[in-house]
């Protein structure tokens, strides 16, 4: 072989050998922000080796690609996340590697890690970044989450007071799409539009308040999902999905709760969890100490669990039963299902399965506004006829149903008990079984039917002021206890209800329905009421000689400025016999 020819083989083989070793391609960096954290994910077209590395002055993290090639555009400005500002590449340190600089706001502490390729081939092989928007090792202030309270504010209200919580969970989101339609319409989409709309119409419910899990399109941590209803302290948790098969014939809504093979599975490693079973039993000393008992602590969860899973059966049927009037089925029945989102054992979960994506016709629905209205009020009202019947004790819901507590203290009698929340002395009589006024300081007696409220015999009181005043009729009568109907409109408030508006405004709650006739007690925020009212009729006072505005004025414990305003005075100067109209006091 002439030399030559050998370097030409030579030249070639090290072609093929440097096209073989920089195989690899970035293809594509796509940038996630989330309220905790932004997650950064590099398309490549194989798996990757990577190393990296944290600068300061300004702050940087650094990440080297072996053997990787850029096929995309760099770089790239980030906006809408709370640590990283800039992507951009840099002299890498061998040859045939890749730098890429990402600049941050503050010092974070990364969490990388690499993903295979989806089986249905929408992904290829990825390199996640996580990076968290506090540095956690270097005691950095925890970033909250919008709509999430450190604390139950609520709570702290007094007796009769609290909100319901209701945590949403919108099904996947940002890197996981979810199942996905023949026409490429991501479930993540559908989940979320159909969450909003259910924390909507809860959020408009005195007494119920809405979480949700995610408020964009960003991934959350599955076990990271039931965290955060527990911290908001939720008395339910529901997950909005639509399913997905790998045949476009299934159809149809489902709902689903644990099942018991993953309960005990999960148990067991909630007792793993030492430092959990406090806080799922509400900080109490039955799982504290030296001495614990394993297999009490296996009872009590056991107990807390089944509790949880009833309840949550309990939701689902009622959440099935109002879907079966909008659509679909799939599975007649609640069926259960080892989820990871269901396995809070301290709080009710269910998974609502809206429809199957992968079904051509379910899937345009899925995407329609006006069928995500439906599957929105469905299960809004499934979950309120929940609560209807089962409020949880010193909720709003549970005043309304079951009435109040309240402990009498030092000069308190009925009648001032009965007008500070707006009701009887014989209501509170008959709901406590008393057979006497007499009270005992520290009592403890159920006030039915409303929240507290000081009531006035004012048409409009100062917090009603805003309150338009629509009508007032002629009096019934010309006797001095003549009175009038006044109309008012009221518009609703949270944590107000029939029985507190009606006690502020001293009518019947009865006559609130038959007003506006309602044929459920259920009030939405900013829903307006018509309120009529009987008041006294205004008085009429016809001039005499000697006497003047000021003297009239007083003599009636009115403002002269009242006068001339409801008589619409142009002067102060009155004659003999002229008939005033006087003001309420």
């Amino acid at each position: 072989m002439s030399l030559r020819a050998f370097l030409n083989i030579l030249v070639l083989g090290v072609g093929l050998f440097s096209s073989v070793v920089i195989a690899n391609e970035l293809k594509g960096v796509r940038v996630w922000p989330a309220p905790d954290e932004t997650r950064v994910v590099l398309d490549l077209k194989d798996k990757v080796t990577y190393s990296y590395f944290t600068l300061t002055k300004p702050d940087r993290l650094v990440v080297d690609l072996k053997q990787t090639t850029l096929t995309t555009q760099l770089p790239i400005e980030v906006s809408r996340s709370a640590v990283l500002t800039k992507i951009r590449s840099s002299s890498a340190p061998e040859k045939g590697s890749f730098r890429l600089v990402f600049e941050t706001q503050v010092r974070t502490s990364p969490k990388i890690f690499t993903l295979a390729p989806t089986p249905d081939g929408h992904h290829s092989h990825r390199l996640v970044l996580d990076l968290p928007h506090s540095n956690n090792t270097g005691g950095g202030k925890k970033t909250q989450l919008k709509g999430e309270v450190t604390t139950n504010q609520q709570a702290q209200l007094p007796s009769g007071r609290d909100d319901i919580i209701i945590a949403i969970d919108a099904g996947h989101g940002g890197e996981d799409p979810g199942s996905i339609g023949p026409a490429k319409k991501y479930e993540k989409n559908v989940t979320l539009a159909v969450a909003k709309k259910v924390a909507a119409k809860i959020d408009a419910t005195p007494g119920l308040k809405a979480v949700m899990t995610r408020h964009s399109d960003y991934f959350v941590n599955l076990n990271k999902r039931s965290e955060i209803a527990r911290r908001n302290k939720a008395h339910l948790l529901v997950s909005i999905h639509a399913d997905g098969f790998h045949k476009p014939q299934p159809r149809g809504a489902s709902v689903w709760v644990l099942n018991t093979r993953r309960a005990n599975s999960e148990i067991g490693r909630w007792l793993e969890q030492h430092e959990k079973q406090s806080e799922l039993l509400g900080g109490g000393d039955v799982l504290s100490g030296d001495n614990d008992d394993q297999y009490l602590s296996m009872a009590v969860l056991d107990l807390q669990f089944s509790h949880s899973q009833k309840e949550g059966y309990e939701v689902a049927s009622k959440v099935l039963k109002e879907i079966s009037k909008v659509t679909t089925l799939h599975k007649s029945k609640p069926e259960h299902a080892s989820l990871a989102v269901l396995k809070s054992p301290d709080i009710p979960s269910l998974l609502v399965e809206t429809g199957f994506i992968t079904n051509p016709k379910e899937e345009q629905l899925l995407n329609s506004r006006s069928h995500q209205n439906k599957l929105a009020d469905a299960i809004y009202k499934g979950v309120l006829a929940y609560f209807d019947g089962n409020p949880p004790e010193g909720t709003l819901f549970a005043a309304r149903k079951n009435g109040i507590k309240h402990k009498v203290t030092s000069g308190q009698s009925l009648s001032i008990i009965a007008k500070k929340y707006g009701t009887s002395i014989s209501a509170i009589k008959s709901a406590n079984n008393l057979t006497s006024s007499s009270l005992k300081i520290g009592q403890v007696l159920v006030v039915p039917g409303s929240a507290p409220v000081a009531v006035t015999n004012r048409a409009v009181t100062n917090k009603a002021a805003a309150n338009k005043i629509i009508s007032t009729s002629k009096p019934k009568a010309s006797a001095s206890n003549a009175t009038v109907t006044q109309t008012v409109v009221h518009k609703v408030q949270r944590s107000e209800f029939l029985g507190k508006i009606a006690a502020r405004y001293g009518v019947t709650i009865d006559s609130i329905r038959k007003v506006n006739k309602l044929r459920s007690d259920n009030l939405a925020v900013g829903q307006k009421l018509k309120i009529e009212m009987k008041v006294p009729a205004p008085k009429k006072h016809t001039v005499k000689r000697g006497e003047f505005l000021g003297k009239i004025a007083a003599h009636y414990g009115v403002s002269v400025d009242s006068i001339r305003t409801t008589n619409k005075l142009s002067s102060d100067k009155l004659a003999v016999g002229q008939t005033l109209t006087i003001p309420r006091s």
